[in-house]
């Protein structure tokens, strides 16, 4: 974003963004940037608080007229990272014990799942690989590779094998915020990687990935580098 924007700005066109790291945004001096101190992966700050990113929206289109050009400037609060900190989360009973364990782990989330979805209007983050219908299919698959099946033999790329593990973690977040008490920065996705049984699982099939040395970079990104 920061290196288009001179294209942008040379073809006519004003430009304006938001920056995360800010020694990148004054290495690369976009035109405009407002640099927010917030954990990586939330450039809006706050998750469902639609007041708080409305702020940080406004303060940076507020940059636009701006002609005094590099504009550097700070959002004014500060956001601190709580991935270490899991969600406090409590699962609902499972269904079936005589299923895989995350298979029926997914199935009794559904509910939680579908009110998020009711309470959101319909938003979602789920369906690059798979809709609803589809996150167990996807587990299912995760279950082959872990029993040491290469991406290649369950179908996947490694495109379609980060795509499916973003699609199940999609599922259990957006459940999760109808079940968590904290549902801070990177806190559930701290909550789906350790303390699920699915999330658990992808961890543990990555591992052995990495072991095979099976494709490079679905093995690196099938979980977050910051969930080891």
């Amino acid at each position: 974003m920061s290196v288009l924007s001179h294209v942008f700005e040379k073809a006519g066109l004003a430009t304006v963004g938001i920056s995360l790291v800010r020694g990148q945004a004054e290495t690369v001096k976009p035109p405009r940037i407002l640099n927010v101190n917030f954990p990586l992966g939330r450039p809006l700050g706050k998750p469902e608080d639609s007041e708080f990113q409305t702020s940080v929206l406004m303060t940076m289109f507020d940059l636009l007229p701006r002609t005094d050009v590099p504009v550097l400037v700070d959002f004014p609060e500060t956001i601190e990272e709580q991935g270490s900190e899991p969600s406090s989360c409590p699962m609902p009973p499972r269904h079936n014990p005589d299923l895989n364990a995350a298979i029926d782990e997914a199935n009794s989330l559904r509910n939680a799942y579908d009110r998020n979805l009711e309470a959101t209007g319909g938003r979602t983050m789920l369906g690059r690989v798979a809709d609803v219908d589809g996150v167990v299919g996807l587990i299912e698959k995760i279950i082959e590779i872990e029993g040491g099946a290469s991406i290649a033999d369950v179908g996947w790329d490694s495109t379609a094998a980060i795509a499916a593990s973003q699609d199940i973690r999609a599922y259990y977040e957006e459940a999760g915020l109808q079940l968590a008490d904290n549902t801070g920065a990177r806190q559930l996705e701290t909550w789906f990687f350790h303390q699920t049984e699915t999330g658990q699982l992808i961890r543990r099939a990555r591992d052995g990935m990495r072991d095979r040395n099976d494709d490079k970079l679905a093995t690196t990104y099938l979980a977050p580098m910051t969930q080891g």
